[in-house]
């Protein structure tokens, strides 16, 4: 709980925390068990810091600590960002709120574009990469593919490239690379420089629990089914096979297995079907959403359960809009983060067999290619709303293009953290809109 307060700065800057609190000193894992771990999680869908915490958990105390470290590294993340989400909501439209607001979407058009850079130059190493990824912008922004078929192409395509290109593999890359930014090449020592005693060190034999098991996948595996089957059928019967809690977690559910490359690529792809097919949200609203979510604390794909809130609340049927709002927000959430659970205790056991796999490493090459051209999709449409709300025959916003600008320069130039760029781009924009309005 206490990392679930304090974990700011994206995955890197959440990992960095937990490796300093659980390897350096509590001493809960060794650092060689940690990257271990990191690797395995980093090769999942959805968020690493989340599955790392869950995977520690349950190397420390089974099953029972993989479920408490991981719900409670999230619930803090959870309260907060629902919190923001009725602020948001019913208090948007207010002066001073609006002015932040109006701060918060060019920085986070800022963000964006700075992450397809950032991506891009880890992703796009050799001519196919490059390929891989304006066919997948063409994909979806023109075309409107379905985000699922882009990545099950791109994976298929890179398995298969990487036969007749050896160099096109490479390793998997998320939306933050935490090994390039954070030193975890030497483990905890005294002040005589002898390794420090940890409760899991790096030389002591697989715990017992962590054996591999056929009959215990099958047993997570179904235990996993009747917790995602349970609710839904709770919400039909409650709510109508048609209803938009049932739509919700359906979606949501696809989201969450298709979250290779992090919070901006399945924004990308929530964003093309709430604000479009779905019409649940609009894009300044997906805009806004981000921003909370890069000023909370917690993975930032708790953006998807502010899309959800929000889908509830615009459309909350017979109920009042905070109980809609609500319940949208929980059942996007539960959606989100019932599979990191499933993947970590499923496939914990089998680590090993998953590190240094080489087709699996192809595949998420041209997963990981492809993912930067969806990034790219992003940043256009964000930008699009935010600089030309009326369309580019409709006249730019000059104010929201300069803070824009300043944002990434801050970013990537100067390597500023991403909170107190949000956080000044509030400022300005409620500085902004107090002057205008007198």
């Amino acid at each position: 709980m206490k990392l679930g307060f304090i974990s700011f700065g994206g995955p890197a800057g959440q990992i960095a925390i937990m490796h300093r609190e659980l390897v350096e000193r509590r001493r809960w894992v060794g650092e060689e068990r940690f990257l271990h771990a990191l690797n395995y999680c980093m090769l999942l869908p959805g968020p690493e810091a989340q599955q790392l915490a869950i995977y520690i958990g349950w190397l420390l105390h089974r099953t029972a600590g993989g479920i408490v470290a991981g719900a409670f590294f999230v619930i803090p993340s959870i309260l907060i960002l629902l919190g923001l989400s009725y602020a948001y909501a019913a208090y948007g439209n207010l002066p001073a709120i609006a002015g932040v607001l109006a701060g918060f979407k060019p920085v986070v058009v800022a963000i964006v574009a700075e992450a397809i850079l950032r991506i891009g130059g880890r992703a796009l190493k050799v001519p196919a990469h490059f390929v891989l990824a304006t066919a997948a912008f063409v994909g979806i922004y023109v075309f409107h593919v379905p985000f699922p078929l882009i990545v099950a192409c791109a994976a298929a395509i890179g398995l298969g490239l990487s036969r007749a290109l050896p160099r096109f593999a490479g390793k998997n890359t998320k939306e933050e690379e935490p090994n390039g930014r954070l030193d975890l090449t030497n483990g905890p020592q005294d002040a005589t420089g002898s390794q420090l005693r940890t409760a899991i060190d790096d030389r002591a034999p697989a715990p017992h629990h962590t054996l591999p098991s056929g009959k215990r996948v099958i047993r997570v595996l179904a235990a996993g089914l009747v917790l995602w089957v349970a609710p839904l059928i709770l919400l039909v019967v409650l709510k109508g096979r048609d209803s938009l809690y049932v739509q919700e977690y359906r979606f949501f559910t696809q989201a969450a297995l298709v979250t290779f490359g992090g919070a901006y690529s399945v924004l990308a792809y929530v964003t093309q079907a709430a604000a479009g097919s779905f019409g649940w949200i609009s894009h300044a609203q997906a805009i806004d959403g981000l921003a909370l979510a890069e000023t909370t604390p917690g993975p930032l794909i708790m953006v998807l359960q502010f899309i959800g809130f929000m889908a509830g609340w615009n459309h909350p049927a017979a109920q009042s809009q905070i109980a809609s709002g609500t319940a949208g927000a929980l059942v996007a959430t539960y959606a989100t983060f019932l599979p990191c659970f499933v993947f970590v205790f499923a496939g914990g056991p089998y680590i090993e067999m998953l590190r240094g796999n080489k087709s699996l490493t192809a595949a998420l090459s041209g997963v990981t290619a492809a993912v930067a051209g969806v990034i790219l999709n992003l940043a256009l449409v964000f930008g699009a709303t935010v600089i030309w709300p009326d369309g580019i025959t409709g006249g730019t916003n000059w104010f929201a293009l300069l803070v824009s600008a300043g944002a990434f320069i801050a970013l990537r130039r100067f390597k500023s953290d991403v909170v107190w760029v949000v956080v000044i781009g509030g400022l300005i924009g409620f500085t902004q809109m107090m002057i205008f309005r007198r």
